[in-house]
């Protein structure tokens, strides 16, 4: 197996806490003084640098929901009727052959006891043989793939196991903020580039020269992107992933969307493990997959990575000081999901997923928005409409804050401010497909009355 030429270093040994033990002293106690009054104990002068929060929490921007959650339970306070069309959360149930694996395995008394945490041996075979089936690609169960708890797991543990304080990441914006706040949290120095309509919000290969790649430890992609809905083609794919590899940056890919393409096919959702250019056994490259959207399983809180035997290493690594796994049982249950991604009723998904998508789309457009069909994802991308109007806003779009608080407080519709994810993106809207498809269409119906 090859070894990575940054590989972790391992920890430092924790010192004991426990004090030792202390020795008589021969000499006489002193005398108390004549003067036994309470002494009231000194304060600190000088109160602790910036309060309880630790200066890693501080560094992090704000939570991107909270103003947006402020906004949505007043309007509910007011009495209105709201369509939430911010979280991408699926409202369609989980198939019932997990449901039904899940009720068998958790009687079983040995799943009640710790779990598998690096994953259970079916649960690591059927993410192999869905990772051979799917895309084609053959990796060793062991020693490739580990179960997580979620996606988010992996992901935000990712860093702390690769990157050291002052390792740069880099990151193409917009982006799921996940990737930003967890390199933050691990000391890194985050390098943030922009992409662009005019490129598909894919990433232009002209901004990742040499001497930017050799000062990098760790650089993101997500495609299907969140909160783009931007596919990418196999060749580009490819070229980033050669052009990082060959300066011995370490790659991460996301890949949560997976299943859920539309008229491209599974052709628009690519595993990096698919590029001529990467070899699992060579190459520092790490992919993330979850459970999440393709079967509805958000609540159940299961995912697996799959990579380079030496990053599945430091992930393992670093989960073994945070967390014990997933719960055998949904690990069982997760299996037989993997085992069934064909499944018929998956397919069935796809297709209410594009016929919202479409929904979207066109009631998007009928109030001003500019929208490119995504091609795979649970998000449809939009650029607001252009203010009318004389002001000095006049014949531009609208900010996204705006567009987004128009929407809550005169439609009772929710999305999400394209400015919470990127600068560039002051001006576009995130839409989620992950409600009802009634009440999609009655959300769009409800744009198409206000002014613009």
């Amino acid at each position: 197996m090859a070894t990575l030429s940054r590989g972790n270093k391992p920890p430092a040994p924790t010192p004991s806490r426990t004090p030792g033990k202390g020795v008589k002293s021969t000499q006489p106690k002193p005398s108390k003084p004549a003067n036994t009054a309470k002494q009231t104990p000194s304060k600190d002068p000088t109160p602790r640098k910036g309060g309880l929060r630790s200066e890693r929490l501080r560094a992090l921007p704000p939570f991107l929901f909270n103003a947006i959650d402020d906004r949505k339970r007043a309007a509910i306070a007011a009495g209105k009727d709201v369509i939430n069309l911010g979280v991408g959360d699926p409202d369609q149930p989980t198939p019932r052959f997990v449901i039904d694996q899940l009720i068998t395995s958790a009687q079983e008394p040995k799943n009640h006891q710790y779990p598998d945490c690096y994953g259970t041996k079916r649960f690591l075979a059927a993410a192999a043989e869905f990772m051979h089936k799917r895309f084609g690609v053959k990796v060793d169960p062991t020693k490739n793939i580990v179960a997580t708890i979620g996606g988010k797991d992996g992901i935000s543990h990712l860093p702390l196991g690769v990157v050291d304080p002052g390792d740069r990441v880099i990151i193409f914006t917009p982006a799921y903020p996940v990737y930003n706040q967890a390199s933050l949290l691990a000391g890194a120095r985050v390098k943030k580039i922009e992409t662009t309509p005019a490129n598909g919000w894919r990433p232009d290969l002209s901004t990742l020269n040499e001497s930017l790649l050799r000062a990098t430890k760790l650089m993101w992609l997500n495609f299907p992107g969140n909160p783009t809905g931007a596919s990418i083609a196999l060749d580009h794919l490819d070229t980033l992933a050669a052009r990082a590899i060959a300066q011995g940056v370490i790659v991460a890919s996301d890949l949560a969307y997976s299943e859920i393409y539309f008229e491209q096919g599974p052709s628009s959702c690519p595993s990096i493990f698919q590029c001529p250019s990467v070899d699992i056994n060579r190459d520092a490259v790490i992919e993330f997959h979850s459970l999440s959207k393709t079967f509805n399983m958000t609540g159940w809180r299961m995912g697996f990575a799959v990579g380079h035997a030496d990053v599945v290493q430091a992930l393992k690594q670093t989960k073994d000081n945070y967390d014990s796994g997933p719960f055998n049982a949904v690990q069982e249950a997760a299996a037989t999901a993997l085992e069934r991604y064909d499944d018929p009723i998956i397919a069935a998904m796809r297709t209410e997923y594009a016929t919202r998508r479409d929904i979207a789309v066109a009631g998007l457009r009928a109030i001003g928005c500019q929208v490119t069909p995504p091609q795979a994802g649970i998000f449809v991308w939009a650029r607001c409409p252009v203010e009318s109007g004389a002001g000095e806003n006049a014949g531009k779009p609208m900010s996204s804050w705006k567009f987004v608080e128009k929407l809550i407080d005169e439609a009772g519709v929710v999305t999400v401010p394209g400015a919470g994810f990127a600068d560039t993106a002051a001006s576009y809207v995130r839409v989620s497909l992950t409600r009802e498809t009634p009440r999609l269409r009655e959300a769009m119906e409800r744009l198409k009355a206000l002014k613009f």
